[in-house]
């Protein structure tokens, strides 16, 4: 655990692309759910913020 907050730290690659990856099931498991309105509200931006930082951490040094 506390070599994946050092990756996070020392911006490192598999841990913040494990983060976005996260964020993005996340995203997909609140849209796909049939009982809370906020939860489907908030799903789209929480798999695009996802998204685009899979797509800004795959730049990052490994």
């Amino acid at each position: 655990m506390t070599r994946f907050f050092n990756g996070l730290l020392h911006f490192r690659r598999s841990a913040w692309e494990m983060l976005a990856s996260v964020l993005i099931a996340a995203g997909v498991t609140m849209l796909m759910q049939p009982f809370a309105l906020a939860l489907y509200s908030w799903s789209f931006v929480i798999t695009l913020l996802g998204t685009v930082m899979f797509i800004i951490v795959s730049h990052f040094p490994e």
